[in-house]
């Protein structure tokens, strides 16, 4: 079996925990500049579903697996599902002018639109909509109150007005509405997303826990699932949804449409910290550096903006357009990495980021967990060493929040290329472990060989016995590193 571990890695593990997400596109669709982002930060790459043909995305799989292979590393690819897109229809003159206070109607008939009225083709609007709801056009710049319906016509009255022009997105943010989360094109992205074995299949949509119930049932197991919080209807079932899904990504740039701004910054706070009490790696989206589409720098607002999701406790942070169409994507990459450096570099983030409380669930597996980050503490450990075959271990131990690095060590590279989204993890594909002696041997080879930890200090291994039996850690044990050990490895071999 081939495996990373047969050489130093040209990468040293990140000393940043907090992964970087870094979306591809027009302008970073090459293996010159997929490779440059790796170097600038990234640790996992998004693959947009709603843009380009499968043969595009095809060429990106392979680019990346082939840097993978280059530098000796695990390197994650996230396939991020469009979902449903709420469309109005079009205008005789291509656009119409919409005045506030004036009546509006939304309606079946296929006639082109005016001043008066426009096509509104999904028929799942009619039926859910109610009289005081919201409709909402082009990201919210047009806003619509719901005054009447019935089964062919919606009358509202304009509340911002403005240009409304041919195919413009919807939002409808105060009902639940009766559209799948899948949509056609959804299940053809999904399948050949899995096909071509990506490691986090990303639901958009969600409204409510059935949503990542159908998408768990038709991915089997084959990847990890991320749901995607931008509705509000999400926000009211944040647990369920929760519980069935992998992992979650704030999805601030719907949210915002859909609620009052003010109203997204505690929201986000609130998602974070149900996944971390929950143990769900949780990844903050959305304009985080959105000037560094066209500018080679952040505003200091940005900055801060990516500091406080830092401070929180995420597992990751992502780039959107910044890196996929942007002028400055390698630019933005390496500006998240140090500012996210700079913060776990501060003397309060320990405490900050440990503000959330998240006590272990009554399991062995939990217990060992907390325990092991808690004698890190005590004996001034350097690093934490995880024996795993699921990762769920890793995600354990992640949630604690150690003040030192995860190296986590599996037999299985599926498993490997999952943590890209993990907090503080190092992945490495090794061979397992059959006894006591070797996971002791083995993890202490490893941190040296990685440089995850040095000579003279010690790890905190976990590990599950019977070995290679998902789901049983239930090992916790404290080893002291000699300094020519690794050489001594390699004399032997």
């Amino acid at each position: 079996m081939a495996t990373f571990e047969t050489a130093q890695s040209q990468f040293v593990p990140r000393s940043r925990k907090v992964r970087i997400l870094a979306t591809l596109g027009p302008a970073s669709n090459t293996p010159k500049m997929i490779r440059k982002l790796a170097e600038a930060g990234a640790d996992a790459f998004r693959i947009n579903m709603s843009h380009g043909k499968h043969s595009d995305h095809l060429k990106l799989i392979e680019t990346i697996r082939g840097l993978e292979k280059e530098l000796e590393r695990p390197t994650t690819i996230l396939a991020d599902l469009q979902g449903p897109k709420l469309r109005v229809g079009q205008f005789t003159e291509g656009k119409a002018q919409l005045k506030k206070g004036q009546t509006f109607i939304f309606d079946c008939e296929k006639a082109p639109g005016d001043e008066t009225r426009v096509t509104l083709p999904h028929k799942e609007i009619f039926e859910a909509i109610e009289a005081g709801a919201r409709l909402l056009v082009d990201d919210g710049k047009l806003v619509f109150r719901v005054l009447s319906i019935d089964e062919t016509r919606i009358e509202t009255m304009v509340e911002v007005g403005g240009t409304i022009s041919n195919n413009k997105g919807l939002n409808v943010p105060d009902v639940v509405l009766p559209l799948a989360a899948l949509t056609e094109k959804d299940r053809a992205d999904l399948a050949f997303a899995l096909d071509h074995h990506v490691d986090w299949i990303a639901l958009s949509f969600v409204q409510r826990p059935e949503d990542v119930a159908e998408a768990r049932r038709l991915i089997a197991g084959r990847a990890a699932l991320l749901a995607k919080i931008e509705k509000p209807a999400a926000i009211d079932r944040l647990d369920g949804i929760l519980e069935l899904a992998d992992a979650v990504m704030v999805a601030r740039g719907d949210l915002g449409v859909e609620l009052p701004p003010e109203q997204v910054p505690p929201l986000q706070k609130r998602i974070v910290e149900t996944a971390r009490r929950l143990g769900r790696p949780v990844v903050v989206a959305t304009q985080m550096l959105e000037s560094m589409i066209t500018s080679p720098s952040p505003t200091r607002a940005e900055v801060s903006d990516v500091a406080t999701a830092v401070y929180d406790g995420g597992d990751a942070i992502m780039l959107s357009a910044e890196s996929a169409s942007g002028e400055w994507p390698c630019e933005s990459v390496a500006i998240m990495n140090r500012i996210a450096t700079s913060v776990e570099q501060d003397p309060g983030y320990n405490a900050r980021v440990h503000f959330t409380e998240t006590l272990p669930d009554p399991t062995t597996n939990d217990a060992i967990a907390a325990a092991a980050s808690n004698i890190v503490s005590t004996v001034e450990a350097a690093a934490i060493v995880c024996f795993t075959s699921s990762g769920s271990t890793a995600r354990r131990v992640a949630r604690e929040r150690p003040s030192v690095p995860l190296l986590v060590l599996t037999p299985s590279l599926k498993t490997a290329r999952k943590m890209g989204l993990l907090w503080g993890a190092h992945a490495v594909r090794t061979r397992d472990v059959n006894s006591f002696e070797e996971m002791i041997a083995k993890a202490k080879r490893m941190a040296l060989r990685h440089g995850i930890a040095k000579g003279g200090q010690r790890i905190i291994i976990t590990a599950g016995v019977p070995f290679g039996t998902p789901g049983s850690t239930n090992v916790v044990h404290v080893a002291r590193l000699i300094g020519d050990e690794l050489e001594r490895h390699k004399a032997k071999a």
